[in-house]
């Protein structure tokens, strides 16, 4: 790689944006309008100067010439997909989580209707916060130890957000919804450094890893799987191979949890939705879903 960087224009021309843009989408299925310019031109620069690329085409080259498990990808990645994540974000979520999903697993297991397991996906997790906040839900209602058996699964394209993910470290903002008593019971504070660390008793529920989200999923089935504000960057093309494989690794009877707006209402409609974000699967199994 050059030593010397030539100043970047100011942004991307359209036709560097339309290369980017189509790399993005043919690797991880996000879609860059062309509105997003400046903010694409913006992160790049910061990958220029930590790389010492050149220009944007030598860095399209570096990027079209190597595969997406390679450390620039995954910094790459990480500029063109961070976004702002909290524990408990969304509350409704969490009160329907706490209230209804698991006090009915709770019941199923107690009239032996169901074995004592219990399996979730936090589809493209980021840093953990929301894999972090079911373990809370999960741990509060269930109690689980004995023969409870739960796994919580959290995955991201990123290797930079896995990392973060498993460290399970939080700071005051990231905390900031969390009850007071699951902050007390559930994490450990540092007042040096005012950070929020989990516990065993979460840490032993989860496990995470990189994945891509048009790629097919080894582990299932689930009984409950969230994929909120991420399906709003993907084209319809993209949009359905998702929706495919959320088809092959829920439980029939399973439930899905997406952000109000991620643009796949067609997709789902035989599903029992409600609220604009819960969607229920049919509870009588089809070819092709995982048992």
């Amino acid at each position: 790689m050059s030593s010397t960087i030539v100043s970047p224009p100011a942004d991307l021309t359209p036709q560097q944006m339309q290369r980017f843009s189509k790399l993005v989408y043919e690797k991880i299925g996000v879609t860059i309008s062309p509105q997003k310019v400046t903010l694409l031109s913006n992160r790049l620069r910061r990958r220029l100067r930590s790389t010492g690329v050149a220009n944007y085409d030598a860095y399209y080259d570096l990027l079209s010439s190597t595969s997406t498990d390679t450390a620039e990808w995954e910094a790459f990645l990480q500029e063109v997909t961070t976004h702002e994540t909290y524990l408990f974000r969304d509350q409704a979520h969490w009160d329907w989580v706490r209230n209804v999903f698991l006090s009915d697993i709770q019941a199923q297991v107690r009239e032996g209707k169901r074995r004592p397991t219990l399996r979730i996906w936090s589809a493209a997790c980021s840093t953990g916060d929301e894999a972090t906040s079911l373990a809370c839900c999960v741990a509060d209602r269930l109690q689980p130890g004995g023969d409870w058996k739960i796994e919580i699964l959290g995955t991201d394209v990123g290797s930079g957000a896995v990392a973060a993910a498993n460290r399970g470290v939080f700071g005051e903002r990231a905390m900031r919804l969390v009850p007071e008593s699951m902050r007390r019971r559930f994490f450990e504070y540092d007042a040096e450094t005012r950070e929020w660390t989990s516990r065993d008793v979460l840490r032993r529920m989860m496990k995470f890893r990189t994945h891509n989200l048009l790629k097919p999923l080894r582990e299932a089935p689930f009984d409950l799987v969230l994929l909120k504000n991420v399906l709003i960057y993907f084209d319809t093309a993209s949009k359905k191979q998702v929706v495919q494989e959320l088809r092959r690794v829920v439980s029939p009877g399973g439930y899905l949890i997406t952000g109000a707006a991620e643009g796949v209402a067609d997709l789902i409609r035989d599903l029992n939705s409600t609220h604009g974000w819960l969607h229920r699967f049919p509870t009588a199994q089809k070819p092709g879903v995982a048992t």
